[in-house]
């Protein structure tokens, strides 16, 4: 693939990892697709190894997803500032500690727009509690998932 197709195909995996945060928009199956576009260009050993892996992680996390409680975010009092924080705390984790940095990065995120709205440290961390019980979990596995997925792609692509 050329450097112009691997740009949209990574673009398209940047749209589905913040699709994930938007209630409705099926953010893990545009990186599968993603994925799938660039196999099916690619049609090397290591792409369809990725994208078997995709497959797999992503069937996983669906399954994960129906074991943790539904995604009542919104319902609970969750604005898209706080999507925002939680996207780029699970981002900036998964960058600082690679991988498993996304989860700890992910709560920060509630954690620090929280304190920024309310002001106080027990306060931030009863709601980031709440947010976490209220759909929080769900979310998390299904963002871990897909940075995980585009991790093996940006490894393939870079070492491949």
């Amino acid at each position: 693939m050329g450097a112009w197709e691997l740009l949209l195909v990574g673009a398209v995996m940047a749209l589905g990892v913040c699709g994930v945060l938007v209630p409705g928009v099926p953010g893990s199956w545009l990186v599968w697709a993603a994925v799938a576009v660039w196999a099916l260009r690619d049609q090397s050993g290591l792409a369809w190894g990725v994208l078997v892996g995709a497959t797999a992680v992503l069937l996983a996390s669906q399954v994960l997803r129906w074991q943790l409680p539904p995604r009542r975010l919104r319902q609970a009092g969750a604005t898209r500032r706080l999507s925002v924080w939680m996207g780029l705390g699970a981002l900036v984790g998964f960058c600082v500690i690679p991988v498993i940095g996304a989860i700890p990065g992910f709560i920060g995120g509630i954690y620090v727009s929280e304190r920024l709205r309310l002001g106080g440290h027990g306060d931030a961390k009863a709601s980031t509690r709440t947010a976490m019980r209220a759909g929080g979990s769900s979310v998390l596995a299904e963002l871990f998932a897909c940075l995980l997925i585009v991790a093996a792609w940006l490894g393939a692509v870079i070492w491949g």
